[in-house]
């Protein structure tokens, strides 16, 4: 019998994160975000207006709310970049400004954050 048979499927699932690269491990977070949205009803069917993505401000503050950018911008922009073995941002950093963004007080503000920081921290790691 070979011995990755005897590990437990805790070490397995670790053996697998472990083997993971960085554009896979970004897809599994934009994955976890984008459930996040979804389960906490903040995924919209049906997408901006198209002048709304002329903005030149940074996460098109003039023109979108925040979680808006995540869906309709951040996600899939950064999908594609994954879908076409393209590389990614060398400076990267989303969660302080939604640590600004999100009121104090918003219901899914700690676990959007945490899976925003959890991104970061992938580009941080990459760069080490």
């Amino acid at each position: 019998m070979l011995p990755f048979f005897c590990y437990s499927s805790r070490q397995i699932f670790i053996i697998e994160v472990f083997n993971m690269t960085t554009h896979d491990r970004v897809r599994q977070q934009l994955h976890t975000l984008e459930t996040l949205l979804r389960e906490h009803r903040h995924w919209r069917q049906d997408a901006p207006q198209a002048h709304l993505f002329t903005s030149t401000q940074p996460f098109f503050m003039d023109t979108m709310e925040p979680l808006e950018w995540l869906q309709w911008v951040l996600i899939p922009r950064m999908h594609t970049l994954l879908d076409n073995a393209q590389p990614l941002p060398e400076a990267f950093a989303v969660a302080p400004y939604y640590e600004m963004a999100l009121a104090a007080d918003h219901p899914q503000r700690e676990a959007i954050l945490a899976v925003l920081q959890d991104l970061d921290a992938l580009f941080a790691r990459d760069k080490s």
